[in-house]
């Protein structure tokens, strides 16, 4: 299940109550999605991790009364308890947590009850674990604990949909045209127990976040030698999302740097040279989508028409997704309707 429709499904569950379990790599956006869903349906959000927590969390913290004792509701078990509008309490890293931790919560995930305390009807459970495979401390999760969410759903990496929220969170052009470039990049977990990390959506984005906090400025425009060892921050981006995404991201970001005028390009559309080398075309293609306005995306358009058609596509999508009103344009709809065997 790609994000977009991830974020479809949550909203659903949460509309209906329904329980999900979501499983998926490390910083694939797991987390993240819940969150925007939560906010499109105004749902509240309560995280708990259940990895660092013990059953009374769940269950409540055993108090005398008498001659007896009652399990006295705290903390999160508490909101579950008394929450007077909706709110989603997710799961987060379930399959890390312990055997004890996960049956307390199988209490709450079917039952809505747990020790005489009835869960409000306001409340949904989402959970999420990453995956065995993924070496990031899963045991598995108990079988009564499955069968209690309405779906078990996997989330897989899509470019255009991390494309689209890029667009949205003034994610560096660059960085965006370099994804669609490598698309193979923006998930290229691989489990280890060394002290690096790897490209997935998360790391890419603090990539992101840290260019727009001025990385560049802070410490130059900083070249990469032949053994990939040279420059500060190439080492900081090293450090961020591994040593062949800095390598490959720093040589394209000078390629970026080294574009034709695009000022230039869009005055002369039908004249302006066209860059045959597809990583130039990403790059131009990729500037070209954030200059795209109601008054020029017609000399846009009529620029693209001579590249080939996937990165006419490109353009469209991510101009569109950055000023939605380009779809109001009568340049938009011809080039639509020319191309409507490629562009859905």
């Amino acid at each position: 299940m790609i994000p977009s429709q991830l974020y479809n499904t949550v909203r659903f569950c949460i509309k209906n109550k329904l329980p999900l379990l979501i499983k998926g790599s490390p910083g694939i956006g797991k987390t993240d999605i819940v969150k925007q869903a939560c906010k499109s349906v105004r749902a509240g959000l309560t995280i708990s991790h259940p990895v660092v927590s013990d059953p009374t969390d769940y269950k409540g913290l055993p108090f005398p009364e008498g001659d007896h004792a009652s399990f006295l509701p705290f903390g999160d078990l508490k909101q579950l308890i008394e929450a007077k509008k909706s709110l989603v309490f997710f799961l987060d890293d379930l399959g890390q947590a312990q055997v004890s931790v996960q049956a307390a919560a199988m209490q709450l995930l079917l039952g809505r009850r747990i020790n005489g305390h009835k869960v409000s009807n306001k409340v949904t459970f989402i959970a999420a674990t990453n995956r065995r495979q993924d070496k990031a401390g899963v045991q598995g999760i108990l079988e009564p604990v499955k069968s209690r969410f309405i779906s078990i759903v996997e989330l897989e990496k899509d470019v255009d949909d991390w494309v689209r929220w890029a667009l949205k969170n003034d994610m560096p052009t660059d960085l965006i045209a370099f994804i669609r470039f490598r698309p193979d990049l923006l998930n290229d977990f691989k489990p280890t127990a060394d002290m690096v990390n790897s490209p997935c959506p998360r790391t890419v984005a603090a990539v992101g976040t840290m260019i727009m906090d001025g990385l560049f400025e802070e410490f130059g425009e900083v070249g990469v030698g032949d053994n990939h060892s040279t420059g500060q921050v190439y080492e900081i981006i090293s450090g961020a999302v591994g040593e062949a995404f800095a390598a490959e991201y720093l040589a394209f970001r000078r390629l970026y740097r080294e574009l034709p005028d695009i000022e230039y390009i869009i005055m002369h559309p039908e004249t302006a040279d066209v860059p045959q080398d597809p990583a130039t075309l990403y790059a131009i293609c990729g500037a070209l989508s954030k200059k795209s306005g109601e008054n020029n995306f017609d000399n846009i358009l009529t620029y693209v028409e001579r590249i080939q058609p996937e990165f006419q596509v490109f353009l469209v999508r991510d101009a569109t997704a950055l000023n939605a009103n380009l779809m109001k344009t009568r340049a938009f709809n011809k080039w639509a309707v020319s191309h409507k065997d490629i562009y859905v």
